[in-house]
């Protein structure tokens, strides 16, 4: 609220290669942007499209994901994820990050 009038925000754009935008983080004039964040979240994206899994709060390349609860064929399922999965939940299953 006590903002300057002359100050401009900055948006960070993530647009895919369909014209998609798949990101928008919008950062106040005072706030430098973080490029790990991006970076993490440009990985995050590119895995996710890949192997259908979802990555958790904090992740980091190396680390486990979440399957996508899309997919419940067991046959499936070990044909995408050799190294196996953790069912923690019928809609929440760990595995390791996929290469």
């Amino acid at each position: 609220p006590k903002a300057l009038d002359n100050l401009t925000v900055r948006t960070v754009f993530i647009i895919d290669d369909q014209k998609k935008i798949r990101l928008m983080i919008t950062y106040p004039a005072s706030t430098g942007r973080n490029f790990e964040e991006i970076l993490r979240v440009i990985d995050s994206l590119q895995l996710t499209d890949k192997f259908s899994v979802a990555t958790p709060v904090d992740w980091k390349q190396g680390q486990e994901v979440v399957i996508s609860p899309k997919l419940t064929n067991p046959e499936e399922l070990k044909q995408k994820f050799p190294k196996g999965y953790q069912e923690i939940k019928p809609y929440l299953r760990l595995t390791p990050q996929p290469e």
